[in-house]
């Protein structure tokens, strides 16, 4: 049996295939359009999609009648008489493949809980809007995956932190990332009781939060004369990091068991997922790599045959075939210069983790504004280390038991002085640790740097330019050397 779990229509579309109950392929559009969180479907990602299987069946991420009578409720007339499921799939050869479909959060969900390995979990799902869900409890118990609790648009945790995003000025549903950086710079308490005042109330029960204004447009109307963003996210990141904390100790109560799993775009705010940590409410975590809505292509199938699967690792896209390019790798960091990598499969997920990377050496003082010159981004903007596991804890504060594979928490690097280029001002990392099972060829070149220079991790961010996908051929790879001058290698 051959399933295809597809998501469509909203923003960062993707396809993944279920073949035989193993993972076989997941991937974005907009990998393959090379349009930035491309909402549709393209046909390169389809013809790839297909060279793994012709689709027995499709699950579809939501349920499309209950999105139209949300986006009605919400005035959202484009969305109301927009395409339907059959003609966003007309042209792919996919108009006459059977086809079912699972709510938005359910997709959240089983993309979450049946990656986990858990038997039984708390699942919680946070995100600005799925039909009429914005924040689900769910229990998982063996093969199921029950909804407990649910908040309903127009309240929502995901939408506050999205419109505190657009009133910074970065682009909502997309740089919450950024707005997330930012916040280490300002003072999070000086417009704290001003934004409770206007615009969110904490509460001490359940949902623990009130919105005041409706925010599925933004604020921008908010203090139009507070010029400092910083300050802005600060207390917004402070707030959304408070009622997190408190729903997930609720949410243990409410299902009592002691494995936490994450899920929707929120559980990518690794600020807010390191303070959860931190609590030890939960014996365990789990953050699927992709919890936000190109995620859901792989929830969705997963909800539909309600079946854990193994997961091995968020390698699942399109595939550059090779050694993995150590020594030349190797080469170039050791002139001080930043190198890349597009090798192996491409990772499904917004964060390179080995197979579509820039690599640097953390210890150069300037490799951050060298960094983000190149990728033209911010300056104020951190990166993250990637370390030999077996010592990750020699250099990092690390939490008994947390997974850190995947760059989805925080911690504080116990030697800022000595390796600049990986610590934010707040002296904290967004770790990524790496063993010789989990990637052999990243690995390898990590045991190589070691060699070389002492050093036992290198700063590891994605191979793009800020505003454009990650590199995902060896043509896009080719073509991000030519343009941009930096070394570039897809095998050894």
């Amino acid at each position: 049996m051959i399933t295809w779990g597809i998501s469509a229509g909203g923003h960062d579309a993707a396809v993944s295939v279920l073949k035989d109950g193993d993972i076989a392929f997941a991937a974005h559009s907009e990998r393959y359009s090379r349009l930035k969180n491309d909402p549709n479907l393209c046909w390169p990602l389809i013809r790839q999609a297909f060279m793994h299987g012709e689709p027995d069946q499709i699950i579809w991420h939501e349920r499309p009648w209950l999105l139209r009578t949300r986006a009605a409720y919400a005035g959202q007339w484009d969305q109301v008489c927009g395409p339907s499921i059959r003609q966003q799939l007309s042209g792919n050869f996919l108009e006459n493949t059977p086809m079912r479909t699972v709510s938005h959060h359910h997709s959240h969900a089983a993309g979450g809980y049946y990656t986990s390995g858990f038997r039984d979990a708390v699942v919680i799902v946070v995100d600005a809007i799925g039909e009429w869900d914005t924040l689900s409890i769910w229990e998982g118990r063996d093969h199921e995956i029950y909804k407990r609790h649910a908040v309903r648009y127009p309240q929502s945790l995901g939408l506050f932190y999205s419109a505190m995003t657009k009133r910074c000025g970065f682009k909502p549903n997309e740089e919450e990332y950024i707005m997330m950086g930012l916040a280490a710079l300002g003072d999070p308490q000086r417009l704290q009781q001003q934004m409770r005042d206007d615009i969110m109330e904490v509460l001490p029960h359940w949902p623990f939060f009130q919105l005041k204004q409706d925010l599925h447009r933004g604020c921008q109307w908010w203090l139009p004369e507070e010029i400092s963003s910083a300050d802005i996210a600060a207390a917004a990141q402070y707030l959304f990091t408070t009622v997190m904390v408190s729903i997930v100790a609720h949410a243990r109560d409410m299902v009592g068991s002691n494995n936490l799993v994450l899920a929707g775009g929120c559980a990518l705010n690794c600020v807010t997922n390191s303070a959860i940590a931190a609590t030890n409410i939960y014996d365990r975590m789990w953050i699927m790599p992709n919890p936000g809505d190109a995620g859901n292509s792989l929830g969705a199938a997963l909800a539909h045959h309600a079946e854990h699967v193994r997961w091995q690792g968020p390698y699942l896209g399109h595939n550059i075939p090779g050694e993995y390019p150590v020594d030349r790798v190797l080469a170039i960091l050791g002139l001080g210069q930043i190198a890349g990598v597009a090798n192996g499969r491409a990772e499904f997920g917004p964060r390179a983790l080995g197979n579509r990377s820039l690599f640097g050496d953390p210890r150069d003082p300037d490799i951050r504004d060298k960094m983000n010159m190149a990728k033209q981004r911010e300056l104020f903007r951190p990166f993250a280390p990637v370390i030999i596991e077996e010592l990750a804890d020699m250099y990092f504060d690390l939490l008994q038991g947390d997974d850190y594979r995947y760059m989805q928490y925080t911690v504080r690097c116990k030697r800022p002085d000595l390796y600049p280029g990986i610590v934010h001002v707040d002296g904290t990392s967004r770790l990524q640790t790496v063993n010789r099972q989990q990637h052999p060829g990243l690995y390898e070149l990590l045991i190589g740097w070691y060699g070389m220079t002492g050093c036992p991790m290198l700063v590891n961010t994605s191979l793009n330019i800020k505003g454009q996908p990650l590199v995902n051929t060896e043509a896009d790879a080719e073509a991000f050397t030519s343009e941009y001058g930096i070394p570039v290698f897809c095998r050894a």
